[in-house]
């Protein structure tokens, strides 16, 4: 069930804490931090929606303490994409979450927001969850968690970091699952009707291959963390390469489909940071967040001390014909 913790105030915006702040140049405008775990800033996997008139930032948060089980979802508000206040958690509730639950994507449809998020913890047999709620923080499960794992000759099985996707006939739900010998993490696709209510019966997995993989050097063995939006004929998927802190890196690929993917280029799309910025380990797991002007964000995770601490940031997307750009000073 979910937890409010107070007090809960961790907003790392233009300053960090004097504990954490050695060797870290320029600094982002946004920089969030939740301490209320392990008392050092700890937040991953970031993803945002517009909900109520104001934002609602879902996150992973490690276990309490010196355990690094049990993880959970932290929850952020903000009227300005800048400034964060915590506001709940949501913790493991039933068996299928006893290990834990991280990695959220959420949607706001009716009025709602539902939630996609992994089971934690349980290696091969990790799967993809659903919960509703009518204020973005308390929520309820849906009766038939897990909703979804891949199966076939191709995966292993997992299913990890869910991306929530409304095209315009149907649902589609991204994951990252791995190969047989859980070596390679590789991404997948399934979909379900629009009149869902996204329970494990309507879910139905696209392909008996994966939709993209890794192939570039700096992509090493993983692809991870997709995140789709639409921008004129095309479909993108900012994704993230590598394992943590090798350093992770975010690429982005297109489509017209959803599930035929091609990559813009064979070099990442952002970068983790030169020796001494906040984000020299990485810059890791995409959420890409159309704001209500139109606008698009993209939210991310870094840090400069190879995961002792996580910090979510973000940087402004700009359109052209050849797709993203980001706008360099």
């Amino acid at each position: 069930m979910t937890r409010i913790l107070l007090p809960v105030i961790i907003c790392l915006c233009t300053q960090l804490d004097a504990q954490h702040n050695e060797n870290i140049a320029q600094v982002p405008k946004m920089l969030y931090g939740d301490t209320t775990r392990l008392g050092k800033p700890f937040a991953k996997d970031p993803h945002v929606v517009h909900f109520n008139e104001r934002y609602l930032m879902y996150y992973s948060i490690p276990g309490l303490h010196e355990t690094m089980g049990g993880w959970g979802i932290g929850i952020a508000a903000s009227t300005d994409l800048i400034h964060w206040e915590k506001v709940g958690e949501i913790t493991s509730e039933g068996e299928y979450e006893k290990n834990g639950l991280a990695a959220p994507s959420a949607i706001v449809l009716d009025e709602k927001v539902h939630l996609f998020y992994q089971t934690y913890g349980n290696w091969e047999k990790d799967a993809i969850c659903h919960s509703v709620s009518d204020d973005g923080i308390h929520f309820s499960r849906n009766p038939s968690n897990p909703i979804f794992h891949p199966s076939g000759e191709w995966t292993a099985g997992r299913a990890i970091d869910a991306e929530i996707f409304k095209a315009k006939d149907r649902f589609l739900l991204y994951f990252a699952t791995r190969d047989t010998g859980m070596v390679k993490q590789i991404i997948g696709v399934a979909s379900a009707p629009l009149t869902t209510d996204f329970s494990r019966s309507d879910w139905k997995q696209l392909t008996d291959y994966p939709i993209l993989v890794p192939e570039y050097p700096w992509e090493e063995t993983c692809i991870e963390g997709a995140s789709v939006i639409n921008q004129g004929d095309w479909l993108y998927m900012f994704y993230a390469g590598a394992y943590n802190n090798r350093p992770q890196q975010i690429g982005v690929a297109r489509s017209k489909d959803g599930i035929q993917w091609e990559k813009l280029s064979n070099k990442p799309f952002l970068t983790n940071g030169d020796p001494g910025s906040w984000n020299y380990s990485e810059s890791g797991h995409p959420h890409i967040f159309r704001d209500i002007d139109n606008r698009t964000y993209l939210f991310y995770q870094g840090n400069n001390d190879n995961g002792a601490t996580w910090y979510i940031s973000k940087v402004e997307i700009l359109w052209d014909e050849k797709g993203p750009y980001i706008r360099r000073r």
